[in-house]
Protein backbone atom coordinates (compact mmCIF):
# COMPACT_ATOMS: atom_id res chain seq x y z
CA UNK A 1 0.00 0.00 0.00
CA UNK A 2 2.69 2.29 1.27
CA UNK A 3 4.54 1.87 -2.38
CA UNK A 4 1.22 2.50 -4.47
CA UNK A 5 0.86 5.72 -2.16
CA UNK A 6 4.51 6.91 -2.25
CA UNK A 7 3.85 6.30 -6.26
CA UNK A 8 0.79 8.80 -6.40
CA UNK A 9 2.69 11.47 -4.51
CA UNK A 10 5.29 11.41 -7.29
CA UNK A 11 2.55 11.43 -9.79
CA UNK A 12 0.41 14.10 -7.66
CA UNK A 13 3.91 16.53 -7.67
CA UNK A 14 4.58 16.25 -11.18
CA UNK A 15 0.80 16.90 -11.82
CA UNK A 16 0.59 19.81 -9.41
CA UNK A 17 3.45 21.53 -11.57
CA UNK A 18 1.85 21.02 -15.16
CA UNK A 19 -1.29 22.77 -13.93
CA UNK A 20 -2.07 26.16 -15.77
CA UNK A 21 -1.76 29.10 -12.83
CA UNK A 22 -4.08 31.64 -14.37
CA UNK A 23 -7.30 32.69 -13.09
CA UNK A 24 -9.12 32.18 -16.09
CA UNK A 25 -7.99 28.56 -16.22
CA UNK A 26 -8.89 26.98 -12.97
CA UNK A 27 -12.27 24.76 -14.24
CA UNK A 28 -9.23 23.18 -16.85
CA UNK A 29 -7.09 22.49 -13.63
CA UNK A 30 -9.88 21.02 -11.98
CA UNK A 31 -11.11 18.71 -14.60
CA UNK A 32 -7.52 17.22 -14.94
CA UNK A 33 -7.28 17.01 -11.16
CA UNK A 34 -10.59 14.71 -11.44
CA UNK A 35 -9.40 12.72 -14.51
CA UNK A 36 -6.77 11.48 -12.92
CA UNK A 37 -8.34 11.28 -9.56
CA UNK A 38 -10.21 8.16 -11.44
CA UNK A 39 -7.02 6.72 -11.80
CA UNK A 40 -6.09 6.72 -8.65
CA UNK A 41 -9.18 6.88 -6.81
CA UNK A 42 -8.04 5.47 -3.25
CA UNK A 43 -6.26 9.47 -2.85
CA UNK A 44 -9.65 11.03 -3.09
CA UNK A 45 -7.80 13.77 -4.67
CA UNK A 46 -9.60 17.32 -3.78
CA UNK A 47 -7.62 20.37 -5.41
CA UNK A 48 -7.60 23.28 -3.60
CA UNK A 49 -6.92 26.89 -5.41
CA UNK A 50 -5.83 29.70 -3.57
CA UNK A 51 -6.67 32.91 -5.87
CA UNK A 52 -4.63 35.57 -5.20
CA UNK A 53 -6.50 38.77 -4.61
CA UNK A 54 -5.70 41.41 -6.95
CA UNK A 55 -4.00 38.74 -9.24
CA UNK A 56 -4.43 36.74 -12.61
CA UNK A 57 -2.44 33.75 -10.87
CA UNK A 58 -3.88 30.74 -8.75
CA UNK A 59 -1.55 28.91 -6.26
CA UNK A 60 -2.64 25.28 -6.11
CA UNK A 61 -3.01 23.16 -3.09
CA UNK A 62 -3.62 19.06 -3.64
CA UNK A 63 -5.17 17.42 -0.84
CA UNK A 64 -5.01 13.17 -0.56
CA UNK A 65 -6.07 10.59 1.35
CA UNK A 66 -3.34 8.63 3.33
CA UNK A 67 -4.19 5.26 3.24
CA UNK A 68 -3.07 4.95 7.09
CA UNK A 69 -5.70 7.59 7.62
CA UNK A 70 -5.52 11.48 7.80
CA UNK A 71 -4.61 13.44 4.76
CA UNK A 72 -1.77 15.00 2.95
CA UNK A 73 -1.27 18.25 1.27
CA UNK A 74 1.01 18.97 -1.48
CA UNK A 75 1.69 22.79 -2.58
CA UNK A 76 3.95 23.27 -5.54
CA UNK A 77 4.12 27.38 -5.83
CA UNK A 78 5.04 28.81 -8.91
CA UNK A 79 8.81 29.70 -9.52
CA UNK A 80 8.46 33.88 -9.91
CA UNK A 81 11.07 34.80 -7.59
CA UNK A 82 8.89 35.81 -4.63
CA UNK A 83 10.27 34.17 -1.61
CA UNK A 84 8.02 31.46 -0.42
CA UNK A 85 8.13 33.36 3.35
CA UNK A 86 6.52 36.50 2.05
CA UNK A 87 3.85 34.38 -0.72
CA UNK A 88 2.84 32.34 2.65
CA UNK A 89 3.33 34.30 5.33
CA UNK A 90 -0.30 33.73 6.34
CA UNK A 91 -1.68 30.54 6.54
CA UNK A 92 -3.57 29.89 2.59
CA UNK A 93 -6.85 29.20 4.55
CA UNK A 94 -6.97 32.73 6.74
CA UNK A 95 -8.22 34.64 4.02
CA UNK A 96 -11.55 32.47 3.69
CA UNK A 97 -14.71 33.57 5.14
CA UNK A 98 -16.81 30.26 3.81
CA UNK A 99 -16.25 27.18 1.40
CA UNK A 100 -19.50 26.26 -0.52
CA UNK A 101 -19.20 23.11 -2.46
CA UNK A 102 -15.55 23.42 -2.62
CA UNK A 103 -15.61 26.97 -3.69
CA UNK A 104 -14.17 29.36 -1.24
CA UNK A 105 -15.06 33.04 -0.97
CA UNK A 106 -12.25 35.25 0.18
CA UNK A 107 -12.36 38.06 2.77
CA UNK A 108 -11.62 41.16 -0.21
CA UNK A 109 -14.18 39.53 -2.33
CA UNK A 110 -16.91 38.72 0.45
CA UNK A 111 -16.81 42.61 1.49
CA UNK A 112 -16.42 43.71 -1.67
CA UNK A 113 -20.20 41.68 -2.23
CA UNK A 114 -21.80 43.07 0.80
CA UNK A 115 -20.44 46.74 0.44
CA UNK A 116 -22.37 46.58 -2.85
CA UNK A 117 -25.22 44.16 -1.53
CA UNK A 118 -28.65 45.35 -3.11
CA UNK A 119 -31.17 42.62 -2.70
CA UNK A 120 -31.65 42.85 1.81
CA UNK A 121 -34.79 40.30 1.63
CA UNK A 122 -31.71 37.79 2.12
CA UNK A 123 -29.69 37.78 4.97
CA UNK A 124 -25.94 38.27 4.34
CA UNK A 125 -24.76 34.54 4.96
CA UNK A 126 -27.37 33.65 2.19
CA UNK A 127 -26.06 36.24 -0.17
CA UNK A 128 -22.31 34.95 0.43
CA UNK A 129 -23.28 31.30 -0.27
CA UNK A 130 -25.23 32.66 -3.41
CA UNK A 131 -22.44 34.34 -4.65
CA UNK A 132 -20.07 31.07 -4.47
CA UNK A 133 -22.52 28.99 -6.03
CA UNK A 134 -22.66 30.67 -8.41
CA UNK A 135 -19.13 31.76 -9.07
CA UNK A 136 -18.56 28.16 -8.98
CA UNK A 137 -21.15 27.92 -11.99
CA UNK A 138 -19.54 30.48 -13.82
CA UNK A 139 -15.92 28.96 -13.74
CA UNK A 140 -17.46 26.44 -15.85
CA UNK A 141 -18.60 29.16 -18.56
CA UNK A 142 -16.29 30.69 -21.68
CA UNK A 143 -15.52 33.49 -21.30
CA UNK A 144 -17.39 36.97 -21.51
CA UNK A 145 -17.98 38.87 -24.53
CA UNK A 146 -17.10 42.46 -24.68
CA UNK A 147 -20.45 43.51 -24.64
CA UNK A 148 -21.09 41.45 -21.70
CA UNK A 149 -18.00 43.04 -19.85
CA UNK A 150 -19.35 46.73 -20.96
CA UNK A 151 -22.41 45.82 -19.62
CA UNK A 152 -21.55 44.44 -16.22
CA UNK A 153 -19.45 47.54 -15.97
CA UNK A 154 -21.84 49.94 -16.72
CA UNK A 155 -24.47 48.45 -14.47
CA UNK A 156 -22.32 47.87 -11.79
CA UNK A 157 -21.13 51.82 -11.95
CA UNK A 158 -24.28 53.58 -12.14
CA UNK A 159 -25.76 50.76 -9.35
CA UNK A 160 -22.71 52.88 -7.47
CA UNK A 161 -23.24 56.05 -8.70
CA UNK A 162 -20.08 56.16 -10.54
CA UNK A 163 -20.64 58.71 -12.93
CA UNK A 164 -17.03 59.72 -13.56
CA UNK A 165 -13.80 58.03 -13.69
CA UNK A 166 -12.71 60.41 -10.44
CA UNK A 167 -15.35 58.63 -9.09
CA UNK A 168 -14.47 55.45 -9.92
CA UNK A 169 -11.18 56.04 -8.84
CA UNK A 170 -12.42 57.06 -5.14
CA UNK A 171 -14.37 54.49 -4.48
CA UNK A 172 -11.63 51.99 -5.56
CA UNK A 173 -9.29 53.63 -2.86
CA UNK A 174 -12.04 53.39 -0.15
CA UNK A 175 -12.76 50.25 -0.39
CA UNK A 176 -9.40 48.76 -1.02
CA UNK A 177 -9.14 47.77 -4.91
CA UNK A 178 -7.07 48.41 -7.96
CA UNK A 179 -8.01 49.12 -11.29
CA UNK A 180 -6.56 45.43 -12.03
CA UNK A 181 -8.53 43.76 -9.01
CA UNK A 182 -11.72 45.44 -10.46
CA UNK A 183 -11.30 44.35 -13.82
CA UNK A 184 -11.20 40.98 -12.53
CA UNK A 185 -14.55 41.50 -10.33
CA UNK A 186 -16.03 42.66 -13.46
CA UNK A 187 -15.40 39.37 -15.31
CA UNK A 188 -16.44 37.77 -12.83
CA UNK A 189 -20.21 39.31 -12.47
CA UNK A 190 -20.25 39.33 -16.16
CA UNK A 191 -20.25 35.30 -15.77
CA UNK A 192 -22.45 35.21 -13.26
CA UNK A 193 -25.11 37.31 -14.67
CA UNK A 194 -24.70 35.36 -17.94
CA UNK A 195 -25.74 32.74 -15.54
CA UNK A 196 -28.48 34.43 -13.85
CA UNK A 197 -29.77 35.00 -17.11
CA UNK A 198 -29.80 31.56 -18.43
CA UNK A 199 -31.37 30.34 -15.45
CA UNK A 200 -34.20 33.01 -15.61
CA UNK A 201 -34.96 32.38 -18.71
CA UNK A 202 -35.57 28.55 -17.91
CA UNK A 203 -37.26 28.60 -15.02
CA UNK A 204 -40.21 31.42 -15.81
CA UNK A 205 -42.42 29.87 -17.57
CA UNK A 206 -42.74 27.00 -15.07
CA UNK A 207 -42.63 28.99 -11.77
CA UNK A 208 -45.56 30.77 -13.74
CA UNK A 209 -47.64 27.67 -14.28
CA UNK A 210 -46.92 26.69 -10.98
CA UNK A 211 -47.77 29.85 -9.03
CA UNK A 212 -50.04 32.02 -11.54
CA UNK A 213 -51.54 34.04 -9.01
CA UNK A 214 -48.50 35.59 -7.68
CA UNK A 215 -48.63 36.96 -10.93
CA UNK A 216 -51.82 38.72 -11.43
CA UNK A 217 -51.46 42.19 -11.74
CA UNK A 218 -53.60 43.54 -8.21
CA UNK A 219 -54.94 47.52 -8.19
CA UNK A 220 -54.35 47.65 -4.17
CA UNK A 221 -54.08 50.60 -1.29
CA UNK A 222 -52.85 49.33 1.92
CA UNK A 223 -52.09 51.63 5.06
CA UNK A 224 -48.92 50.70 7.83
CA UNK A 225 -49.09 52.16 11.21
CA UNK A 226 -51.09 52.01 14.56
CA UNK A 227 -53.61 48.78 15.00
CA UNK A 228 -56.41 51.04 16.48
CA UNK A 229 -56.26 53.70 13.51
CA UNK A 230 -56.09 51.20 11.19
CA UNK A 231 -59.10 49.21 12.58
CA UNK A 232 -60.56 52.70 12.09
CA UNK A 233 -59.93 53.07 8.32
CA UNK A 234 -61.07 49.07 7.92
CA UNK A 235 -64.48 49.89 10.02
CA UNK A 236 -65.60 52.94 7.84
CA UNK A 237 -68.56 51.90 5.70
CA UNK A 238 -65.98 52.39 2.16
CA UNK A 239 -62.58 51.56 3.57
CA UNK A 240 -60.99 52.30 0.13
CA UNK A 241 -62.59 56.06 -0.20
CA UNK A 242 -61.01 55.89 3.76
CA UNK A 243 -57.62 54.78 2.84
CA UNK A 244 -57.73 57.54 -0.13
CA UNK A 245 -58.58 60.13 2.64
CA UNK A 246 -56.02 59.14 4.44
CA UNK A 247 -53.62 59.14 1.62
CA UNK A 248 -53.82 62.94 1.84
CA UNK A 249 -53.69 63.53 5.52
CA UNK A 250 -51.17 60.93 6.60
CA UNK A 251 -52.24 61.00 10.36
CA UNK A 252 -49.70 58.52 12.19
CA UNK A 253 -49.88 55.89 9.02
CA UNK A 254 -48.12 55.45 5.56
CA UNK A 255 -50.55 54.85 3.03
CA UNK A 256 -49.28 53.20 -0.65
CA UNK A 257 -51.02 52.62 -3.58
CA UNK A 258 -49.43 50.56 -6.53
CA UNK A 259 -51.22 48.55 -9.69
CA UNK A 260 -48.37 45.73 -10.37
CA UNK A 261 -48.16 42.44 -9.95
CA UNK A 262 -49.14 40.40 -6.94
CA UNK A 263 -45.88 39.14 -6.03
CA UNK A 264 -44.56 42.86 -5.57
CA UNK A 265 -47.83 43.43 -2.62
CA UNK A 266 -47.25 42.84 0.78
CA UNK A 267 -47.09 39.29 1.54
CA UNK A 268 -50.99 39.75 3.63
CA UNK A 269 -52.59 41.36 -0.02
CA UNK A 270 -50.61 39.06 -2.48
CA UNK A 271 -53.79 36.13 -2.85
CA UNK A 272 -56.48 38.45 -1.13
CA UNK A 273 -59.87 38.54 -4.17
CA UNK A 274 -60.92 41.42 -5.83
CA UNK A 275 -62.91 43.73 -3.39
CA UNK A 276 -61.68 42.50 -0.24
CA UNK A 277 -60.43 44.18 2.41
CA UNK A 278 -57.59 42.93 4.57
CA UNK A 279 -56.57 43.69 8.16
CA UNK A 280 -55.55 44.97 10.67
CA UNK A 281 -52.67 42.06 10.43
CA UNK A 282 -49.45 42.36 11.97
CA UNK A 283 -46.69 43.44 9.03
CA UNK A 284 -43.33 44.29 9.61
CA UNK A 285 -42.65 46.22 12.69
CA UNK A 286 -46.43 47.53 12.94
CA UNK A 287 -49.72 46.35 11.41
CA UNK A 288 -50.96 46.70 8.12
CA UNK A 289 -55.27 47.25 6.12
CA UNK A 290 -55.45 47.26 2.60
CA UNK A 291 -58.16 46.87 -0.02
CA UNK A 292 -57.70 45.21 -3.75
CA UNK A 293 -59.98 47.30 -5.77
CA UNK A 294 -59.12 45.53 -8.88
CA UNK A 295 -57.84 41.85 -9.72
CA UNK A 296 -56.93 40.68 -13.51
CA UNK A 297 -55.09 37.16 -14.50
CA UNK A 298 -51.62 36.76 -15.02
CA UNK A 299 -50.98 37.02 -18.71
CA UNK A 300 -48.18 34.70 -19.53
CA UNK A 301 -47.38 35.93 -23.08
CA UNK A 302 -46.24 39.54 -21.19
CA UNK A 303 -42.80 40.25 -21.12
CA UNK A 304 -42.65 42.05 -17.81
CA UNK A 305 -44.67 38.78 -16.74
CA UNK A 306 -42.02 36.45 -17.35
CA UNK A 307 -39.44 38.61 -16.26
CA UNK A 308 -40.94 38.75 -13.12
CA UNK A 309 -41.61 34.84 -12.76
CA UNK A 310 -37.90 34.54 -14.28
CA UNK A 311 -36.68 36.56 -11.06
CA UNK A 312 -38.94 34.08 -8.27
CA UNK A 313 -38.22 31.00 -10.55
CA UNK A 314 -34.13 32.10 -9.68
CA UNK A 315 -34.99 33.07 -6.23
CA UNK A 316 -36.31 29.46 -5.42
CA UNK A 317 -33.77 27.91 -7.61
CA UNK A 318 -30.93 29.43 -5.37
CA UNK A 319 -32.68 28.76 -2.28
CA UNK A 320 -32.79 24.95 -3.21
CA UNK A 321 -29.06 24.60 -3.73
CA UNK A 322 -28.62 26.38 -0.64
CA UNK A 323 -30.50 23.87 0.91
CA UNK A 324 -28.42 21.09 -0.60
CA UNK A 325 -24.82 22.47 -0.39
CA UNK A 326 -22.17 21.68 1.80
CA UNK A 327 -21.32 24.98 3.49
CA UNK A 328 -17.96 25.23 5.67
CA UNK A 329 -17.77 28.77 7.40
CA UNK A 330 -14.29 29.81 8.61
CA UNK A 331 -14.92 33.04 10.53
CA UNK A 332 -18.43 32.75 11.76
Amino acid sequence: MTSTFDAALTEAVALLRTLPRRRDDVPEARRTVSEWRETRPATRAQLVADVRPGSPIVDYDLVLAHPDGGSVALTAPADDGVPWTVDHSTHWASGRVVTVDGFALLIQNALLTLRTRIERDTTIQDELIDYCILSEMAGRESPPTQEELQQASDAYRIRNGLRSRADMMSWLAGVGLTETAYTHHIFGLALKQRVRARIEQETAHGYLERNPAEFDQVWALWAEGPEDRLAELAGAPDPADALVRALASRDRITVTTADGPALDLPEPLRTAPEGTVVGPVPHGKGHLVGVVRERRPADPADPRTLAAAGRAGFAEYMAERRAKAAVTWHWL
